[in-house]
């Protein structure tokens, strides 16, 4: 793990001088080294940088940039099958000089070219410069773990693993791109491909970009996509197979993850998703504790005493911390800077703060995301399905009338809570039938449009996201849900919440359910294996082999924090510093008499979805920090 950036100028004003300061604002990515490689073609100049946190060689042999013959690479994440690749090109005739998993992937790319990502199991970011064919490749990750910006604008193109490397270069222009605003407030981040400003990218996971140096022509292209194993025939397989494939495949991907020269541990918070990973993981090691962490919070949704019990039924080594209000309250300045993009997952507080606790003893930590995603286990798939099969009820040639009907009470509504559901009541009822399901699934990440509406001042397209695509060859509406919330929630939120978090205090966070065998495999079971009388049905089942079904059956929680309490109370000062006329004046996108209503309709109570204050708060801080 670590933070790679550098550039490619077609103008050649970019130097070594340059490179230094981009690489230096990734120091907290990477503490352990860095390195820096500048290249002088006729064309262009390219530099390439990398800090590094040491997880596989631990010496000098891994250091970065890495060149083999007439590649040199950056390279951000791991390849955990490393060994086994290394051993396929041996025996080919290729010769190693490192036990790193970088040389690996040079060694790969140069006998398989781009196609060597087929044969990857991990997680990864890298850019790799061929200096004979004068070409640059960059590579992201099938589920998008490892970040990957870029800048292309007037001759140079910069990459990076997080934004604020771009700061560095004097031909960075930071204009923000007001359509990316609208979707921030939409959905509390903004999704890939898109970015905060105006010509700079996220590369979508999965994807691979390269760049021409003689001719400057770049080109995208999808090496991977879920919705591919989705289209795919349900299998025609017994429960107890199915379980059983499943409970190989989790195993291998988590022993996978443990691939590391220093030590590593796993966030426990007492859920089904991350006891599994602790429980198979302490079951093969009957001589060492798996190192276990969980934080608790008095005044929020507290996991810890379950998280406590489970630890200590598998026996792992389990360290527990109470953190205090005023401790999480000092982690939103900070927020800002470390996500470098708007972003409203209030959650990363406490994900920051397990970090700092695991970090103490461990350098690589365990995160059991994607365990909804893959199974279906977030509640909102029973209500979506319970609204889809009453939808369907309804006869074609009345839904678009009752619609039309609904709209018209609408506008002699008020009141937010109900003018909201009317309004999607509205919009569900006018859809068509082949995107009723998609239609619905949206709604409920949507904030409440009248609100928005409202609130900007400028009118917005929105940019196509993955709620816009169509669902071609996709039988059923569960999968439909799945296989966004795998590339939209996931990926934009989750991943980018987990990966900055860990960074922070330069932990390597890794996602053991986003080995893509398992999604490939799941992909294609039939619903009811995921989805029955009980939520991830297959993967209780599995789990109630290792822990007792007593020590799990509740309600799905998750950690929350009283964020609403605290903006009424003792951080009022930030929605008075970050709210104010003259700080909405300053940005420029939002009108200061509608954000004025929703302040005092916040703190009076009356608000439906309060979402809207967090994420205005989270804009405007995020704006302070990085365009002043």
């Amino acid at each position: 793990m670590c933070g790679i950036s550098g550039f490619i100028d077609f103008n050649k004003k970019s130097n070594a001088d340059l490179l230094n300061q981009m690489v230096s604002t990734l120091n907290h990515r990477g503490p352990d080294d860095l390195g820096g490689k500048i290249y002088d073609f006729d064309t262009a100049t390219i530099g390439l940088g990398q800090n590094r946190l040491s997880i596989i060689d631990l010496s000098s042999g891994g250091h970065q940039p890495m060149i083999y013959k007439h590649l040199c690479i950056a390279f951000n994440g791991e390849i955990y099958n490393y060994k086994e690749i290394k051993n396929e090109l041996l025996q080919i005739g290729h010769v190693f000089i490192s036990m790193s998993d970088t040389e690996v992937i040079l060694h790969a790319f140069e006998e398989w070219g781009e196609n060597c990502v087929e044969k990857f199991i991990g997680m990864f970011a890298f850019v790799i410069l061929d200096e004979n064919s004068q070409r640059i490749t960059i590579i992201r990750d099938r589920a998008g773990v490892k970040p990957l910006f870029y800048y292309w604008n007037d001759g140079l193109f910069l990459f990076a693993s997080e934004l604020k490397a771009f700061h560095k270069h004097p031909q960075f222009i930071k204009e923000v791109d007001e359509q990316s605003v609208h979707q921030y407030i939409d959905f509390g981040y903004i999704p890939a491909p898109y970015c905060i400003f105006r010509n700079c990218n996220k590369l979508n996971p999965g994807h691979i970009l390269t760049i021409d140096i003689t001719t400057q022509s770049i080109n995208i292209k999808k090496y991977w996509d879920v919705y591919d194993y989705y289209r795919l025939p349900k299998l025609k397989i017994s429960y107890e197979d199915a379980m059983n494939e499943i409970e190989k495949l989790l195993i291998s991907a988590f022993e996978y993850r443990m691939v590391a020269d220093v030590p590593v541990g796993v966030f426990l918070s007492g859920g089904y998703d991350s006891t599994i990973v602790a429980a198979m993981l302490q079951h093969t090691r009957t001589n060492s504790k798996i190192k276990t962490f969980t934080i608790g919070f008095a005044d929020g949704n507290d996991e810890a005493p379950f998280a406590k019990e489970v630890a200590k039924h598998i026996g792992t080594d389990h360290t527990e911390y109470y953190c205090t209000a005023k401790e999480a309250q000092d982690i939103i300045p900070t927020l800002p800077y470390f996500y470098d993009e708007p972003f409203a997952d209030s959650s990363a507080i406490p994900t920051m703060l397990v970090s700092k606790l695991a970090k103490e003893k461990v350098t690589v930590a365990l995160s059991a995301d994607a365990g909804d995603e893959l199974f279906a286990g977030y509640d909102y798939y029973r209500a979506f399905q319970s609204y889809i099969e009453f939808f369907n009820k309804i006869p074609k040639l009345f839904r678009k009338p009752l619609g039309l009907l609904v709209r018209l009470i609408d506008k002699f509504t008020f009141g937010y809570g109900l003018k909201n559901k009317l309004d999607v009541l509205g919009d569900v009822l006018n859809a068509n039938s082949t995107d009723l399901a998609q239609m619905l699934h949206h709604k409920y990440f949507e904030i409440n449009k009248k609100a928005v509406r409202s609130l900007f001042i400028n009118k917005s397209f929105i940019y196509r996201n993955e709620f816009d695509d169509k669902f071609v060859n996709l039988t059923d509406n569960l999968s439909i849900a799945l296989a966004t919330d795998y590339k939209m929630y996931l990926q934009n939120d989750i991943l980018v919440k987990v990966d900055r978090a860990t960074m922070s205090v330069a932990l390597e966070g890794r996602e053991p359910f986003l080995d893509h065998r398992i999604i490939e495999y799941v992909a294609q079971l039939p619903d009811e294996y995921k989805y029955g009388k009980v939520q991830k049905r297959i993967l209780k089942d599995i789990v109630y082999k290792y822990v007792p079904k007593s020590l799990l059956d509740r309600p799905k929680a998750g950690f929350s924090l009283p964020i609403d309490s605290w903006l009424k109370n003792e951080l009022s000062y930030l929605m008075d510093d970050y709210l104010s006329n003259s700080a909405i004046t300053q940005s420029g996108f939002f009108k200061t008499t509608y954000v004025q209503k929703l302040r005092k309709d916040f703190v009076a109570g009356k608000m439906h979805d309060t979402s809207i204050i967090w994420r205005l708060l989270q804009f405007q801080m995020w704006y302070i920090r990085w365009m002043n």
